[in-house]
């Protein structure tokens, strides 16, 4: 289930976010996971597990990606 779109300006799909089982998934326009923010811990992580940052900097990363 896709939680909040990214599109670009012309309105193409560029990646979502989506809430699973306690973390929220970033996902590209193929719908691969490119990372994931963990709340609990306030870290957000990219698809090896490596962290990328503290907080929810989930949406850098999907926007990363393009």
């Amino acid at each position: 289930m896709i939680g909040q779109e990214f599109r670009d300006r012309t309105g193409k799909l560029r990646g979502w976010r989506e809430q699973t089982s306690g973390r929220i998934d970033g996902r590209d326009r193929t719908g691969y996971l490119v990372g994931w923010y963990d709340p609990r811990r306030d870290e957000t992580r990219d698809r090896t597990g490596r962290l990328v940052g503290t907080g929810d900097v989930l949406t850098a990363l999907i926007w990363s990606t393009i």
